[in-house]
């Protein structure tokens, strides 16, 4: 009588192993190849928003913020998706993509960065614009193929082109980050 307890208990515990999946790769394979699958895709898109090949697009850690905060409203003095502004997007990309703190308006980043030329200009750098004034009001991150990345105060978080007669008017410099 003492054995029937040890044998239900053998039992129960072959059961739960059998219902318990193995440590296979079925489920991580699924994983990454929807990973995959999605960064594939998210390279096809922004390859066409940028007019480049899909082999262009390599920083995928850069692309999904841009993907992830596109839309979002502009507020001025906003540091998150609820509403950002220029400087707080282009601050919270760096510390996102780059791991890189900064802070402070478009003028006070330009500040803290080495000056780059327009033909220069290198993905990740920063793109100023004096709007309007003889002083920088206005900052974005450069992504490829004379497009950036910013919070527009009419349209949000957006990508536009360095080319684009507005931005050209009032381009400043760029700027690379030290």
């Amino acid at each position: 009588m003492k054995t029937r307890p040890v044998v239900i208990y053998t039992l129960f515990l072959g059961a739960l192993l059998l219902a318990t999946p193995a440590c296979h790769h079925g489920k991580s394979d699924s994983t990454a190849n929807a990973n995959a699958a999605s960064d594939k895709a998210l390279e096809k898109k922004y390859a066409n928003t940028l007019d480049v090949s899909s082999d262009d697009i390599k920083n995928l850690a850069l692309y999904r913020f841009v993907d992830s905060w596109y839309g979002v409203p502009y507020l001025y003095g906003g540091k998150n998706k609820q509403g950002v502004d220029c400087s707080g997007f282009s601050c919270a990309l760096y510390r996102e993509v780059y791991k890189k703190n900064m802070a402070g308006s478009a003028a006070t980043l330009f500040t803290k960065c080495k000056p780059v030329k327009q033909k220069d200009l290198k993905e990740g750098d920063l793109v100023f614009f004096k709007i309007g004034s003889d002083k920088i009001s206005h900052v974005g991150v450069y992504l490829q193929n004379n497009h950036f990345v910013h919070a527009s105060t009419k349209r949000g978080v957006v990508i536009s082109s360095l080319t684009e007669a507005y931005y050209n008017k009032y381009f400043f410099k760029g700027g690379r980050p030290e």
